[in-house]
């Protein structure tokens, strides 16, 4: 459940936000959803507690959804497809001084370790459209659609290094999908073929075998030293000077946080 001090975190706190899905894609139809992503860095004086900020947030706009910026690095760091993917939309909405050095460095995450993480979860969905043809007689459309566009995507993010969402010109056959225009062995056909060109570029990809974790670290620590440093409470009038008389006796003097 979300609640309104999480709301804030993303109201006030937000360092990049943008429009994913079939619109980041240039795959929107009239019917689409807007689908919006973002970072939000949490104050760092709120890691001082027993409970510690939440990792993501749900809202507080439909259709949203936003990360503390370690999580954020941790899963782009470990090649997470939907994570990757919101550093390299088209659509930003918004972006501050952090947002703008994260999208400096996505490059920093990129490694050969999509193919895994990109065709493995590509995998899982044809298991999940499989089922449904089994079962229903047909899959759902619509993710037959982004599987195809996820292994492409993946594809050429292997063979140039950069990773590159909008699909460009494969809309039409990809909405030909969606549409339910191809049939299904048609499209297990194209799935097969993408998921042997992941595999061949994966084998000469210019992408380092690891990401840049050094340098993504030193964002995340200047960001929390920085925000360390926002927060603080301004000091007080100098204490009054006392007498020994005034003096409170030794022992356990501990003050609050």
């Amino acid at each position: 459940m979300t609640t309104a001090a999480d709301e804030a975190l993303v109201r006030d706190h937000t360092v990049y936000a943008c429009v994913m899905g079939s619109r980041a894609f240039g795959l929107a139809t009239e019917d689409s959803d807007t689908d919006r992503r973002g970072v939000f860095l949490a104050p760092t004086p709120l890691f001082w507690r027993f409970e510690k900020p939440p990792t993501h947030v749900e809202g507080p706009a439909p259709e949203q959804f936003s990360w503390e910026l370690e999580r954020f690095c941790e899963l782009a760091l470990r090649a997470n497809p939907n994570v990757l993917e919101c550093l390299h939309s088209p659509l930003v909405e918004s972006v501050d001084d952090t947002g703008r050095e994260l999208l400096a460095l996505r490059g920093a995450f990129l490694s050969r370790a999509a193919h895994d993480t990109f065709v493995r979860y590509a995998l899982g969905q044809r298991r999940k459209l499989e089922a449904d043809v089994r079962v229903h007689g047909t899959p759902r459309w619509k993710h037959a659609m982004h599987l195809l566009r996820l292994l492409a995507s993946c594809r050429d993010l292997l063979r140039t290094g950069e990773l590159r969402i909008d699909v460009g010109e494969a809309r039409q056959e990809l909405l030909e999908v969606r549409r339910g225009e191809v049939s299904w062995p048609e499209v297990e056909r194209r799935m097969n073929r993408l998921a042997e060109e992941n595999d061949e570029a994966a084998t000469r990809s210019p992408l380092p075998p690891e990401p840049d974790r050094a340098a993504v670290e030193d964002l995340l620590v200047r960001a929390r030293r920085a925000s360390a440093a926002r927060d603080q409470a301004p000091a007080g009038p100098a204490p009054a000077a006392v007498t020994p008389t005034a003096l409170t006796p030794p022992g356990d003097r501990r003050t609050r946080p």
